[in-house]
């Protein structure tokens, strides 16, 4: 039998190199972005979330604000291409 701290440190020791490997497998994102707001209600507040998924419908990024603004909208641009250019 495992115990369940066995799991949570096998995955602490090995989930990094894990990941890393999946994502350099990973298809770069295509040239066409698409953009998208929802709003979404969670214990009776009403959150914005803000997605970006290239034209393969790979996620690129998400945000999850409370508010819903200009300055919200250009950070999360400016975060997006900061990350994948």
């Amino acid at each position: 039998m495992v115990s369940y701290e066995t799991v949570r440190a096998w995955g602490g020791k090995f989930g990094p190199s894990i990941a890393k490997k999946i994502r350099s497998k990973r298809k770069p994102p295509s040239d066409r972005w698409h953009l998208d707001e929802v709003v979404i209600t969670i214990r009776g507040r009403k959150y914005w979330l803000w997605r970006a998924v290239d034209s393969n419908g790979a996620v690129l990024d998400l945000l999850v604000q409370t508010r819903r603004n200009t300055r919200t909208a250009k950070r999360f641009i400016s975060r997006l291409m900061a990350r994948l250019g």
